[in-house]
């Protein structure tokens, strides 16, 4: 075991990397194969976002609008999020992968806000139990190398009484899409390191996260989720 020191000085001890070295080095090679595949992808993701604010922004608008107080912002990307939580709550966005905080930096200028970014893996939150009112993420379960770690720790920096918030895509309930989708998932996650026939319900009701609301749009593609801390 091991005490790791986080950025905020708080200490938490740890199951030691050296205990199952083939896991660890198969989670070094898929946080690195997702650093390099938005390194390669930030650009475009963030010159898309006219196109997501058009198809989804609606969504993140009455889903995030919600958030309150201190507010973390799990697999930030390129910060699309900040644009739709409300100017009166504490802005902190973490991200794996640098290109995408740099993009999210730009944003942050572009509206005036203010906010803290910082380069952290959304399976091991650097941050103390019980940290933030609001935890909220997008499109993110799909990328994570072990979902149910990282919804494991959006529970432990979530408060008491807080809320989690969660606008994420998986398999289509029309089944000719969602078909198609399993057609093409190895593909998919080969190019862009996403999972996107994923059960974005059946995951968090696995974590131990609360469910509280759930409603799916765009022809059960996107699913909007508020959960508490369990």
């Amino acid at each position: 075991m091991t005490d790791t020191t986080h950025r905020d000085g708080s200490t938490r001890t740890r199951g030691s990397a050296g205990a199952d070295p083939d896991r660890a080095a198969r989670r070094r090679g898929s946080l690195d194969d997702i650093r390099t595949t938005y390194a390669d992808q930030a650009d475009t993701v963030a010159r898309m976002r006219p196109l997501d604010r058009l198809l989804v922004g609606r969504y993140r608008r009455r889903l995030f609008d919600r958030a309150t107080g201190r507010v973390l912002d799990v697999a930030c990307g390129t910060g699309t999020n900040a644009e739709y939580v409300p100017e009166t709550a504490e802005y902190v966005g973490v991200d794996v992968s640098p290109a995408m905080l740099r993009e999210a930096d730009t944003e942050l200028r572009r509206l005036g806000r203010g906010g803290t970014l910082a380069e952290m893996d959304a399976e091991a939150l650097a941050f103390r139990d019980d940290s933030f009112e609001t935890v909220i993420s997008s499109l993110s379960t799909c990328t994570f190398p072990d979902p149910l770690a990282a919804l494991g720790e959006m529970n432990r920096v979530c408060e008491p009484g807080g809320q989690v918030l969660l606008l994420e895509h998986g398999r289509s309930s029309v089944e000719l899409l969602g078909r198609f989708q399993d057609w093409r998932a190895d593909a998919h996650f080969e190019k862009h390191r996403c999972r996107w026939n994923q059960e974005p319900l059946t995951l968090v009701s696995r974590s131990d996260l609360a469910l509280r609301e759930a409603s799916t749009k765009l022809l059960g593609v996107v699913t909007a989720i508020r959960a508490e801390p369990g």
